[in-house]
């Protein structure tokens, strides 16, 4: 990791904070989540000139609503129409209260949906989070923020309200068990039947996930944060050899329950088994929204370590590709045969750069 000393990531999130969290109707605003990347792997020098051309694609943030209060969230929960509404409640909230109890609060109001919006909602929690953790006195280096706080206070806002307003959860499903380790449970996922349409129609299509792993092998909160990593890196690992059925999409089956796994020390240990259930599910559900019904050979076995496979990203510049590297290099730094850097790679070679 690369500490940022130059002020570039808050200058950067106080630019993406005057665009929305979507463009172009669904499609998810990646900025605050691959300039935190390109930063934290020491690519600042990247930063400005890529979101330059980022930005030009991002429509505005919406205009306000109706306002979201103490005694109206639950109605709000999941309306795109408050956009802006729940941004400016999770401003005012943690304009007066610790970022940590703000968090805390919201999580497990919030984690049923975690679906919601693609999974890209958590994704910029975990990628909040991770600059927070670092960085625990939330000061920031950019300058007040409108509104109060910091540039990552106010990005902490920004990704938690687009996670109440796009709030999705899953179908009601049936449940088998799945035993083994993560990689089997994954592969025993089965496709939704139509694979034609986005990923709401594709995710109201399941019946059925399993369930994964057996909660009678969770002994305490190292266990969790184990078995979590675990689904982080058999997805890293199955994206190397699924990939072909949707590189883009498919990114979100390891980088959703990293999401996660990057949030739990900043939770009370009680919600750290509800938050794995959670990241199962939205791995699984990714998984059988796009996985390809025959795999092909694993990634070929490359000698690029990991700051090659970053810089390959980063030069790459499709916002996917470098949260997926981001990914991969976490897997990579826990000891691993190669096969996440592999990945990495391969999702160079299948997503279209950023032109």
């Amino acid at each position: 990791m690369t500490t940022d000393t130059s002020g570039t990531l808050d200058e950067a999130l106080e630019r993406l904070h005057t665009a929305g969290p979507e463009f172009d109707g669904w499609l998810s605003n990646h900025g605050p989540m691959a300039v935190e990347a390109l930063v934290r792997h020491g690519r600042s020098h990247r930063v400005h000139h890529w979101l330059d051309h980022y930005r030009a694609r991002l429509d505005d943030m919406p205009s306000p609503y109706a306002p979201v209060t103490a005694e109206n969230w639950r109605e709000a929960l999941g309306d795109p129409r408050r956009l802006a509404d729940w941004t400016l409640h999770f401003r005012r909230e943690l304009a007066e209260h610790p970022w940590r109890t703000v968090l805390a609060r919201w999580w497990p109001r919030l984690l049923p949906g975690i679906a919601g919006g693609a999974t890209h909602p958590v994704i910029r929690v975990g990628h909040a989070v991770r600059t927070l953790l670092a960085d625990e006195d939330g000061a920031g280096r950019g300058g007040a923020a409108p509104g109060g706080g910091s540039p990552r206070l106010a990005e902490l806002a920004h990704a938690l309200g687009y996670w109440a307003a796009r709030h999705q959860p899953l179908p009601r499903l049936a449940r088998s068990t799945a035993p083994g380790p993560a990689g089997e449970a994954l592969d025993a996922v089965a496709p939704v039947p139509d694979q034609s349409g986005g990923i709401r129609t594709r995710l109201a299509q399941l019946t059925s996930l399993p369930d994964w792993p057996d909660a009678a092998a969770l002994t305490g909160p190292e266990d969790v944060r184990g078995a979590l990593a675990e689904v982080v890196r058999a997805a890293t690992h199955r994206y190397g050899s699924h990939a072909h059925g949707e590189p883009v999409m498919l990114v979100h089956a390891a980088t959703a329950p990293n999401a996660v796994l990057r949030t739990l020390p900043a939770l009370p240990r009680e919600l750290w088994e509800p938050s794995l259930a959670a990241a199962w599910s939205a791995a699984a559900a990714v998984t059988a929204a796009y996985t390809p019904r025959d795999p092909l050979p694993p990634a070929r076995r490359r000698e690029a370590d990991a700051e090659e496979v970053f810089e390959r990203a980063a030069a790459h510049g499709d916002e996917h590709a470098i949260k997926f590297a981001d990914t991969a290099l976490d897997v990579a730094s826990w000891g691993d045969d190669g096969r996440a850097l592999d990945a990495a790679l391969r999702s160079v070679e299948l997503i279209p750069p950023l032109r």
